[in-house]
């Protein structure tokens, strides 16, 4: 696990899992904290965008821009996770009686745990990414990785981190785009967001062994006749996992290893080998073949379409 300055560290906070029929938290689709026993927008200002529509679970996106702001003390009851993406900005905090100032830019993140209570001031103007994520999204994650518990956490005020940056920013692209890239493509990076976070900053205890090897040659086979029937379906990595009898994260693992693709990358060559048998009927729209090969619309399938083979699909069909 990463060190952090003690300047930049307050306290640590126990995220032993609970018991197994444990209530989900609240489906509130903005990044919320508490005041007393009221839950309440973290900011008190809309977000410029959220993803109330996302394919995410457990997991809660925002994009802010504020002015000079002052939160008042407040308590997190999810993993909170900030990326500044503008100019520099000054951060006053409180928090367990002491108090902090942080000046950053564009790239650093903020880390708060379930447990900690803060108030904070910031000073001009500022953008940033915000993800609220369910300690049991976490919990869950850290058992599909082999993990028999998940530990403790610390507090950070201000560090860096490009692979957490890099998947907050994605998430925000996708964001931005409805979701063009899919369920499945938003189940890899929420994946990829929570453990990313239990491998760096956790401290980590009775690690089990992890699954290794690929899928056997039978159960490979009977995902790819699942993806090929249900192409035109929103896919979830879950269903594929539970289909494969494995957890979600050694699923992507052993599907990668006997296959050479990820699954989302494999659904996509699936999908534009769909789509060109379709290109072959000329009474077929654009529109048309994109739903029926699984996009989900004709600006998606043109992009995808395009990575993929080099030219759009109207040009592909012309000239096939």
């Amino acid at each position: 696990m990463l060190r952090f300055s003690k300047k930049l560290i307050e306290g640590t906070v126990s995220c032993a899992p609970g018991p197994p029929d444990v209530e989900r938290l609240s489906t509130s689709k903005r990044v919320s904290v508490e005041i007393g026993s009221r839950a309440v927008p973290l900011f008190p200002s809309h977000p410029i965008m959220g993803s109330k529509n996302s394919p995410w679970t457990g997991l809660i996106l925002e994009r802010h821009h504020h002015g000079t702001v002052a939160i008042p003390e407040h308590d997190h009851v999810t993993f909170c996770l900030h990326l500044q993406t503008s100019r520099t900005a000054a951060l006053d905090w409180h928090s367990s009686g002491k108090t902090g100032h942080v000046t950053s830019g564009a790239g650093n993140l903020i880390f708060l745990v379930p447990g900690t209570r803060d108030s904070l001031l910031w000073h001009g103007d500022s953008q940033r990414i915000v993800a609220s994520i369910d300690p049991l999204l976490m919990r869950d994650s850290a058992e599909q990785i082999g993990l028999r518990s998940l530990c403790d956490f610390e507090t950070c005020w201000s560090f860096e981190d490009k692979q957490l940056a890099h998947l907050l920013t994605e998430m925000d692209r996708e964001m931005a785009s409805s979701w063009a890239m899919g369920s499945l493509y938003g189940d890899l990076l929420s994946m990829s967001l929570s453990i990313a976070l239990i491998r760096k900053y956790g401290r980590l205890s009775s690690v089990s062994v992890p699954v290794r090897g690929g899928l056997s040659r039978p159960r490979l086979k009977q995902v790819r006749d699942y993806i090929d029937e249900n192409l035109h379906r929103d896919l979830r990595l879950k269903d594929l996992a539970a289909l494969a009898g494995l957890s979600v994260f050694h699923f992507a693992r052993s599907f990668r290893e006997s296959s050479g693709l990820t699954p989302y990358h494999y659904i996509v060559q699936r999908r534009v080998d769909r789509a060109k048998s379709l290109l072959l009927k000329p009474e077929w729209t654009i529109e048309q073949v994109a739903s029926a090969a699984g996009f989900s619309g004709g600006s998606q399938f043109s992009r995808i379409f395009r990575q993929t083979t080099g030219v759009t699909p109207s040009t592909w069909r012309r000239t096939t």
